[in-house]
């Protein structure tokens, strides 16, 4: 199982980065895809979920409004798109994968955002 994040970077508040999760060696169509981030002194937190059936998602509060998750079952990719980003948005982004058929959680490797002036 591999789960690859790409799209992190250095941008300005009020900026727009795009996320992408490519996943392999799993049934990505059944899966639960969830993105995470992690910020300096702060335990992980669920930013954004998608699931696999309907498609519906949810948020954190604090980036509703601003960052959609996606997903297109025949690239087996799950992205997150994120506007008008802000300094505390800052954090390692986590990619994450639930396979409902056998309930096993996989993690990408992370990728850095940082936003900052």
């Amino acid at each position: 199982v591999q789960l690859v994040e790409s799209g992190g970077g250095l941008v300005q508040p009020g900026g727009s980065l795009r996320l992408s999760c490519a996943a392999s060696g799993f049934i990505f169509s059944t899966a639960v895809m969830s993105w995470h981030r992690q910020a300096p002194g702060k335990e992980r937190e669920l930013v954004a979920v998608i699931f696999s059936a309907g498609g519906n998602t949810n948020y954190i509060d604090s980036v509703k409004g601003r960052f959609a998750i996606s997903r297109d079952n025949a690239k087996n990719t799950v992205y997150l798109q994120m506007n008008s980003l802000k300094p505390e948005d800052t954090a390692v982004y986590y990619c994450h994968a639930f396979t409902t058929y056998s309930r096993a959680n996989f993690w990408g490797q992370g990728t850095q955002v940082t936003v900052s002036s």
